[in-house]
């Protein structure tokens, strides 16, 4: 036997991919969590199919989950993978494009026979080259046949047995990069502490998995990819939905109010609603509605009574909750609405993800209805927009819109636990002064009005969505109307105060500025990053903060000679730029195809934008 190649590499990306029922997710998701632990950074890209369960076998159903791990800074998932684990041929087909130059491909051999090649549609015997991949290397491994032949002692039906293949992959790639499988033995003997045999079973096949690698060294070289150097504390993987959810409980905490949360379950927000529903010991309250507008309403009548209140959706979710949203400005209750953006319009593409929900957070509702938009741009920073948010939410006594999508909700990074004392401090507008109290008297420097809460001796006053003057009664005053409704917006505006200023990576003045805003962040910052590298004069100015914009926007803007603002929908920030800030010019770069950019993408437009 030859002896092993060892390949030390910066950084990796892998692709798990096989049919929905293949584990794909739980596999992809464990070797992060190890790679994590080892000491990588990381960044994960998991890839569901719209279909709850289409036919097994096609490309329809593929499910994917991509990692790229590595020993320096990770802010993307990786453009193309170095190694993909394919299931079965409609694995190969879906992610044929994904695949690096000269990249390795192991693969199922037992499933790539004559029925399954015809379910994924290959018109030839030899897919590979039918996808242009017979160029890689190409590791073909008995993963269905090996892993039967590992749980033949076990007395297991041949489905059950087949659950497990996705063990044996795991173990495998844990062997080719030096991943060490304690930390999967202990998660698989928690998950399975109540059926110790199937926990058995899967540890089996797992380092049988293992094992193989070692006589598979002839055929796969081994990875050592070194641990990353990061700033000391204490770490744990994250997803953006789970950051989300922590994000809210902190806010909850840090301002003493407690936190409900009223949703309608929707892809791919209800991880936020069954994270928190967890979380009674904390004192949280969730109510699984009915429909969107039920969810949105209990939260409004929740932040009447003195809640942290927040309602979490989709793109089709936030335009059932427009009409309610509307009800939040006119009583100006603080009210938090996270949107976990997905391809649409209408169900869409309910699994992938976009940015098309910017202009109907900003301006989807009836009448003028000022509310703060606010966008996450990490997995791991959707904690703390998430606590921004609710910090805005209950000082200035407005309804704010958390934009996140679902590369961000679903994908995961290592995220260093912040403790309470390094956060800052949140002070809900509570009315103090029985005797001058007026429902809609505000403090002249926010604007904000005092939260009153039901209950309160001496505040009693009417709310509800009719116009109202100072003191809380109905009017229907022209004069009155134009004012309330200018101060909604300045309201809204003078939040520009808890606005931190625009930051640059790169220079502060050049050639080309790249704008993005939200979960574009990871490849816009690694675009810029290669490009100044190449020499370029490139610089980014990443947006959280969407309404009201950061205070030296113009100044920032001014510059640079020519301006790109790339985002996954066909131009809405660069549109609302255009109608806040006509004094510049807008190039863009757009992408709708339920996928994030890819740095080359980003990189193209740059170059073509710079040779015009």
């Amino acid at each position: 036997m030859k002896d092993t190649r060892v390949i030390e590499m910066e950084e990796v990306a892998i692709r798990f991919s096989g049919d929905s029922g293949d584990g794909m997710q739980l596999t992809g998701t464990l070797f992060s969590d190890a790679s994590a632990l080892f000491g990588n950074d990381i960044s994960t890209f998991p890839d569901y199919p719209s279909e709850i369960r289409a036919p097994q076998g096609t490309v329809g159903g593929v499910s994917g989950f991509q990692v790229q791990f590595g020993r320096k800074q990770i802010n993307t998932p990786g453009d193309y993978a170095h190694v993909l684990v394919a299931m079965n041929p409609a694995a190969l087909k879906a992610n044929a494009r994904f695949m690096n130059p000269g990249g390795t491909i192991i693969y199922d051999s037992d499933s790539f026979n004559e029925k399954n090649l015809a379910k994924a549609n290959f018109s030839t015997d030899d897919p590979f080259a039918e996808v242009k991949l017979d160029d890689h290397v190409k590791v073909p491994v008995p993963i269905t046949e090996l892993t039967r032949e590992s749980l033949k002692d076990f007395g297991l039906d041949n489905k059950s047995v087949l659950r497990s293949k996705n063990m044996f992959a795991l173990g495998l790639v844990c062997w080719m990069f030096n991943r060490p499988l304690d930390y999967i033995d202990e998660y698989i003997k928690a998950k399975f502490a109540k059926k110790p045999g199937v926990a058995e079973s899967n540890i089996k096949v797992l380092h049988d998995g293992f094992n193989y690698g070692m006589n598979l060294q002839h055929m796969t070289p081994n990875f050592i990819v070194h641990p990353a150097e990061i700033e000391k504390g204490t770490y744990r993987n994250i997803s953006g939905n789970v950051a989300t959810a922590w994000g809210l409980l902190a806010a909850s905490e840090k301002s003493g109010r407690p936190l409900f949360l009223g949703s309608y379950p929707i892809t791919p927000a209800t991880e936020i609603l069954s994270t928190l529903a967890e979380r009674k010991d904390l004192g949280v309250k969730t109510f699984q509605a009915e429909d969107e507008i039920a969810g949105i309403t209990s939260a409004i009548g929740a932040s009447f009574a003195g809640n942290l209140a927040v309602t979490t959706t989709s793109g089709p979710g936030l335009a059932l909750k427009s009409e309610a949203i509307g009800l939040a400005v006119m009583a100006e209750v603080p009210l938090v609405v996270v949107n976990v953006q997905r391809g649409g319009p209408s169900t869409g593409l309910p699994t992938k993800t976009e940015q098309s929900d910017l202009l109907q957070a900003l301006y989807g509702r009836n009448g003028e209805s000022p509310v703060v938009v606010v966008a996450a741009s990490t997995p791991s920073d959707c904690f703390w927009y998430a606590f921004m948010a609710s910090k805005i939410a209950l000082e200035r006594m407005v309804p704010v819109i958390l934009l996140t999508d679902g590369f961000l909700g679903n994908g995961s990074e290592p995220w260093k636990i912040p403790t309470m004392a390094e956060l800052p401090p949140i002070t809900p507008r509570m009315a103090t002064n029985a005797v001058n109290f007026k429902a809609y008297a505000r403090d002249p420097k926010t604007l904000a009005r005092e939260w009153a809460i039901p209950g309160m001796a001496g505040f009693e006053h009417r709310i509800g969505g009719l116009e109202k003057n100072a003191a809380g009664n109905v009017s229907h005053d022209p004069d009155n109307h134009q004012i309330n409704s200018d101060i909604r917006e300045n309201k809204v505006q003078r939040v520009v105060d808890l606005v931190p200023d625009l930051e640059l990576y790169g220079d502060e003045d050049g050639e080309v500025l790249l704008i993005g805003w939200g979960g574009t962040y990871g490849h816009m910052i690694s675009a810029a990053r290669e490009l100044r590298e190449e020499g370029r004069s490139v610089s980014l100015a990443h947006f959280n903060y969407i309404k009201p914009l950061p205070k030296n926007t113009t100044e920032v803007f001014g510059k640079f000679k020519k301006i790109i603002v790339g985002e996954l929908n066909l131009g809405q920030f660069a549109g609302y730029l255009r109608s806040v800030l006509p004094q510049f010019s807008y190039h863009q770069v757009n992408k709708l195809k339920g996928l994030p950019f890819t740095v080359d993408e980003i990189k193209q437009s740059v170059y073509k934008l710079m040779e015009e």
